[in-house]
Parts: C-alpha cells; sequence; structure tokens
C-alpha cells in the first residue's frame, strides 16, 4: 500500500498538469480559467475522498481496479477537452457561453479528480489497517507529489508533448495495478492491465500523429503546432495569410498592420533613435518596422524561444530577412532580468501580450517601468501596447487602462496616450510631441514607406474628439497604479472576460471598491466572526479538527500562491523554475508530515504535550507571513533557493498540522480519512480562488499576507 499512495501521488499530479494545460489552451490561454480549473480539481477530489463507507476496508482489486480506470480516464479526458468547442457548437475563435465552459470544466475534471481522491481514502485505509497512521500515508502521498512534480518538469523540459505526457501518465497508472495484484489471484484485472499496456504503448508511439489530428479539429489550416513551457503554438495558413496562435488564442497574422502601427506612432517621437531594445513581438514584424529607421543596433529579447523557432520558417520573407541583418541581436531571456543587466537606449518597445494574466502583467507595473527609466539614453522614449475598444470603454476597461497609466505617470514625467483599437501609449522624461507635425515632417524626411501611417492618418490621430477624450477620462480616474505587490490589472481583466458573458458586470466600479473601502466593514465583520466562530468549534471535537486542517489548507495554498507569484514578479516565468518550486511545497509536505507523526507517536502517553505542538506550528504560520511580508513590503529579491525554501516551510507547517490534528486525541484512524483528507482540498480550493481572484488583486501581496497572519493566530483557539 506504501507504493500505491507513492503512485496516487505521482499520477495525480501529473494528470493535474496535463488536464490543466489542455484547459488552458481550450479556453484561448484564459489564466482565469486555469485557475478555477484548479480549485475544481481540488473540489472533486475532495468530493472523491468523502464518497464511500468510513469504516470499510477496501480489497487489493477494488484498488487494482481503480488505478486501471485512471488510466483509461485520462486520455479521454485529453480528447473531451479538444473536442468540447465542436460538442458545443462553438464559434472558432469565439468563447462558449459561460455555463458551457462550467460544464466543460467540471466534466473534464471531474473523473480524474474523483478518481485520485477516492484512491487516496481507500488505499490509505488499506494502510492503518496495518497499525500505521493517517499522517504517514499523507507523507508518502505528498513524496508521489513531488515525484510527479519532478517528472512533469523534466517532460517540459526535454519538450515532450503534453499529449504523450499523458499516455506516459496512463502507462504508470496501469503499471501500478499490476504491482498491487503481484502474488493474487485476479486474471480478469491482470489480464484487462496487459491489453491496455499494449494499447497505450501503441497509441503512445502514433502520439505525433494524435496530436496532430486532434489539432486539426479546431485548425483545420494547420502548419505545425507544437508545446513551449509558456502554451501551445499553433501555425496555420490561408492562402498567403500565416497565423500564429498560443494557446489557441490569435498571437499574431502577417496580413495586418498592428506591427506597423505600434512601432512608427512610437519611434516617429524620437528625433532619431540608434540604438533600440525590443521585448517580445519580434517576430510579428516590429523588427522589419524598426529596421527602416536604420538604428545601429536593435536587440530583441525573446521570451519564448519554441515560439522562434517554430514560426520564423513560415514568416514572410521580409520580416525572416530583418530577423538575420547584421545590426539585429536575439537574446533569449526574461525582459525583466535582461534589463538588470543591459546597455542603454534610445526606444524601449514592450510587444508583451496583453497584462491579462500573472505572467504577462508584471511587463506594465510601476516596478518594470522604474528599470526602463534607468536603462533610456537622454531624450528617450518607452512605448507600449494596450488593446481596447476604440470608441467605448467599461468601467474596468477603464479603470485597468489608467492603472497602467498612472503607473507609468508616477515614474516619467511625460506620457502620452494616443488611442484606438490599438492604444499607443509612449513615456520619457523628455517632452513627448503634443502636435502631429513633428512626427509628420519626420516621416516624410525619412521617406519611410508603410501601407497604413500617413501625415494625414498621424494629423487624425491627434486632432479627433477622441484624442481629449481619452486624455480627460485618464486624468479624470482615480485608479491605484499597476504594481508587482498590487496587481489589479489581473483583477480588471477577471471582470473584462466575465462581462462578456454578463454584461451587468461592467457596470461594477471596483477603483470605488479598492480605494473607497467597500470591503472594510466586511472584513472588519470577519474579524469578528472568525475568533467566535473558532470557539463555538472547540465544542465539537470532530468540527474543530476539521476546521483546523481547513484553515491549514486555505493558508497554505494563499502563501503557495504569493510566494511563486512573487518569484514570477522578481525572476521570469520560467516553467521548469515553478516546477521546481512546487516540488519544494510538495517535499515540505513529506517532511512535515513524517517528522510532526514521529515526534507526536513519542507523546502518545501526554496528551497535553500535543497542544504545545500545534501552538508551534501555528506561531510558525504566523513567523512565516511576518517574514514574508516584509520581505515583500521592502520588495526585497529572493532567489530560487530561498523561495523554495519558504515553500517546503510553508508545506512543512500544513502537513505538520494535518498529522497533528489526524493524531490527536484519535483512536480509530480510519474514522477520519475522509474527512480530514477532504477538509484539507477544500480549504485549499478556496485559499486558491479567493487569493488569486480577490485578496491578492484588490489588497495586493501584502496586506494579504497581514491577513493569514491574523488567521493563523485565530487559529489556535481551535487547538
Amino acid at each position: 500500500m506504501a507504493f500505491s499512495l507513492l503512485a496516487i501521488g505521482l499520477i495525480s499530479i501529473l494528470g493535474q498538469v496535463v488536464l490543466l494545460r489542455e484547459l488552458n489552451v481550450s479556453f484561448y490561454g484564459i489564466e482565469l480559467i486555469y485557475l478555477l480549473a484548479m480549485g475544481i480539481w481540488l473540489f472533486w477530489t475532495a468530493v472523491g475522498a468523502a464518497i464511500g463507507r468510513r469504516n470499510h476496508s477496501p480489497s487489493v482489486n477494488s484498488i487494482a481496479a481503480l488505478f486501471i480506470i485512471f488510466g483509461m480516464v485520462l486520455p479521454l479526458d485529453i480528447l473531451f477537452i479538444r473536442s468540447s468547442r465542436l460538442i458545443f457548437g462553438g464559434v472558432p475563435g469565439a468563447y462558449l457561453a459561460f455555463y458551457q465552459q462550467l460544464i466543460v470544466l467540471v466534466m473534464a475534471i471531474l473523473p480524474a479528480g474523483l478518481l485520485s481522491g477516492f484512491l487516496f481514502q481507500r488505499a490509505a485505509k488499506a494502510y492503518v489497517a496495518k497499525d500505521k497512521t493517517l499522517a504517514a500515508a499523507y507523507a508518502i502521498e505528498s513524496a508521489g507529489g513531488l515525484i510527479g512534480g519532478l517528472f512533469s518538469t523534466l517532460f517540459i523540459m526535454w519538450g515532450v508533448r503534453n499529449c504523450s505526457i499523458a499516455f506516459v501518465c496512463a502507462l504508470l497508472s496501469i503499471i501500478t495495478s499490476f504491482i498491487v495484484l503481484r502474488g493474487l489471484k485476479s486474471s480478469h484485472l491482470r489480464f484487462a492491465a496487459i491489453v491496455l499496456t499494449c494499447i497505450f504503448l501503441t497509441l503512445l508511439w502514433k502520439t505525433s500523429a494524435i496530436d496532430r489530428q486532434t489539432t486539426l479539429w479546431n485548425h483545420p489550416n494547420l502548419l505545425e503546432s507544437g508545446d513551449s513551457p509558456y502554451g501551445r503554438i499553433t501555425v496555420t495558413r490561408l492562402y498567403n495569410q500565416i497565423s500564429v496562435f498560443e494557446n489557441d488564442a490569435l498571437s499574431f497574422e502577417t496580413e495586418g498592420t498592428d506591427a506597423e502601427y505600434f512601432s512608427h506612432l512610437t519611434a516617429l517621437q524620437h528625433p532619431n533613435p540608434q540604438d533600440v531594445l525590443i521585448l517580445g513581438g519580434g517576430v510579428e514584424g516590429i523588427v522589419r518596422e524598426i529596421a527602416k529607421y536604420k538604428p545601429k543596433r536593435i536587440d530583441y529579447v525573446e521570451l519564448n524561444p519554441v515560439m522562434l523557432n517554430l514560426v520564423t520558417q513560415y514568416l514572410p520573407d521580409d520580416i525572416r530577412k530583418s530577423l538575420g541583418e547584421q545590426n539585429v541581436h536575439i537574446i533569449f531571456a526574461d525582459p525583466r532580468q535582461y534589463l538588470e543587466n543591459s546597455g542603454t537606449y534610445d526606444l524601449i518597445m514592450v510587444g508583451m501580450p496583453e497584462p491579462s494574466s500573472g505572467q504577462a502583467n508584471r511587463f506594465y507595473t510601476r516596478e518594470f517601468f522604474e528599470q526602463c527609466s534607468t536603462k533610456l539614453n537622454r531624450g528617450g522614449i518607452l512605448g507600449l501596447r494596450l488593446r481596447a475598444a476604440e470608441n467605448l470603454w467599461t468601467l474596468p476597461l477603464a479603470d485597468r487602462n489608467t492603472s497602467i497609466y498612472s503607473a507609468l505617470q508616477s515614474v516619467f514625467p511625460d506620457v502620452l496616450f494616443l488611442p484606438g483599437t490599438t492604444n499607443v501609449i509612449t513615456a520619457s522624461h523628455a517632452p513627448l510631441p503634443r502636435s502631429p507635425e513633428i512626427m509628420s515632417r519626420r516621416l516624410q524626411n525619412m521617406k519611410i514607406e508603410t501601407r497604413l501611417i500617413s501625415p494625414d492618418y498621424i494629423h487624425y490621430l491627434f486632432t479627433n474628439d477622441r484624442f481629449f477624450e481619452i486624455r480627460n477620462l485618464l486624468q479624470k480616474e482615480n485608479s491605484p497604479p499597476n504594481s508587482d505587490i498590487r496587481p489589479v490589472c489581473y483583477q480588471y481583466a477577471f471582470i473584462i472576460w466575465l462581462s462578456q458573458f454578463f454584461p451587468r458586470v461592467a457596470l461594477l466600479d471596483f477603483s470605488t471598491i479598492a480605494n473607497k473601502g467597500f470591503f472594510r466593514s466586511p472584513f472588519l465583520f470577519l474579524w469578528i466572526g472568525l475568533p467566535l466562530l473558532f470557539l463555538l468549534c472547540r465544542f465539537r471535537p470532530a468540527l474543530r479538527r476539521t476546521m483546523l486542517v481547513a484553515s491549514a489548507g486555505f493558508l497554505g495554498m494563499v502563501m503557495e500562491t504569493i510566494l511563486i507569484l512573487y518569484y514570477q514578479v522578481k525572476h521570469g516565468v520560467l516553467y521548469q523554475d515553478i516546477g521546481l518550486l512546487l516540488m519544494s511545497f510538495m517535499a515540505g509536505l513529506a517532511a512535515g508530515a513524517i517528522i510532526i507523526q514521529k515526534a507526536m507517536t513519542r507523546l502518545v502517553q501526554n496528551q497535553k504535550r500535543f497542544r504545545w505542538h500545534g501552538i508551534g506550528l501555528l506561531s510558525g504560520f504566523c513567523l512565516l507571513c511576518a517574514f514574508t511580508g516584509m520581505m515583500i513590503t521592502m520588495s526585497l529579491s529572493a532567489g530560487l533557493i530561498g523561495i523554495s525554501c519558504l515553500l517546503a516551510a510553508t508545506g512543512f507547517l500544513v502537513a505538520g498540522i494535518f498529522a497533528y490534528a489526524s493524531l490527536h486525541e484519535i483512536d480509530d484512524q480510519k474514522k477520519i480519512i475522509s474527512p480530514l483528507y477532504s477538509a484539507d482540498l477544500i480549504g485549499g480550493c478556496l485559499g486558491s480562488l479567493l487569493g488569486s481572484l480577490i485578496f491578492i488583486p484588490l489588497a495586493g501581496m501584502d496586506v494579504t499576507l497581514w491577513g493569514m497572519l491574523l488567521l493563523a493566530a485565530f487559529s489556535i483557539l481551535l487547538l
């Protein structure tokens, strides 16, 4: 059973990674759907852990059968997710209806999530029946999760397709059933496992063909597709137009004028840009357009090497030729890390995606603009773009744009906003052009050939009513500046996405909610109500244990989210690094459960001293929250090792509290497996959703940590 528990942790984490990546692609890379999917996974796992007879001792055959079913379910889930738009009659390139998206999420995650929770419950019952403890079972399963995290990291680093990872995970699950059945007479299950192993080995050999065929369901004009650490890249061609999709959302197409629009409206504001830095977007034509100014140096920083290597061969000749010019230097790096040691430039152009995710938001914050400011020569210009409705901004869209505008104004004395379908925003320490004549004259003198930008068009941009209305709107709105520790754009992105399905949501003024203290009264009620609730729980020992474990799961997930987001902000978004960070958390879980179990086992005759272990663990949470809060408030940079240690400490405390609750005043370990494991998962589910979507965007990472410190202190009442 120990091996079964290890395998459950492995296939659960690996399967979760596979499904979440597929869902991320199916829903056009909306990170908010990704967060909802994680919460739903934890919920269904909790349900799986809660179902079944509490004291029933499961048979080995039933556990082996569940492993076989899990192996069959995972590839079927992949097929369902990829075909979901066709099943529900979705329009190509458009979102499914909100309720249809929820149905797809629930149906895709339900089988695997339910099975993983049910598997742990049954394997843990069989394990504790041999005079073992739930804490030990929890530790072994966490160690399996660590191995699963390692495998997912290595597979991504090696460039293995997500479809192949799914078949590998299915094979591992079925092979585990062989090991579980070893020495038992169960010919039917063993025969089924042998047949399925042969089938999945064949499918693994044919993965490339299967992957291409299922991608054709949504991209009939497919040229090539590949998985990268940042998402799935898909290239299609219709006649002479090449379209590039990232997570199935259109990244750019070669017949459009977006690159020309952004490049020239930015570059023409500088009298003679000689040293130019382009952060992302070079493959869509920005390098080609900037090369028309004949600068001495163009440094193009690309975050995703897979994107460049996959797309370059299909680009038009003029874009491909521009990337190979002698004055063009292509650098594969995270833009923020590159800026730390780069030279200075006349022009810095930010061609990164919209700030609709934690990954992209870090290129639109006050701290990032401060980095850029230090790398600009005298009279240098920073340029970026934001896509928006041309004639009407909803309140959330206005707040998002204003928060970025405010962040720029806090760093640069002059900021110019040119509105349109694509808004071009420039900032500088020197005065920027406020009339069209300067830019028009430069365009004519340089004799630059363009399809869209002309003196008449520039004159229209500066003199139409929209230019003055947007300027007044930006000055009148009072949105907080977007920053690393308070990523308000992330919250606005959620509201903008949600308003596409529920238009009334766009009428909510979240800047008022955040700035005028709309949440003060509810939070005050919460901080008064929580201690009273915890005190009432003391009269019901079972409820007290459940609440304690749920609080620990909640605290752990919020802490994990903050630490990973802070690492992302400071050091970039290398998925393999994030995988290592998640492994650190799982290692902490395994160590915490084992160490606290052994420490408390020695005190089995002294129940009073048990309580001091619980007080020590929750006090440790308070100290961890305080230390991390001060680190973030002071904007200190912690490297991979530092953040890994903090994550390991978080996992240690979560598992330690779980072990404490499973051993303190417990006579029958079987009775507590379902309620405690389910409570841990439900707490984690709530922590993931509330922390990512509400607490961090509205209150900021630092304030959220002080709130978690209070929750940890109140949780002492449950001991």
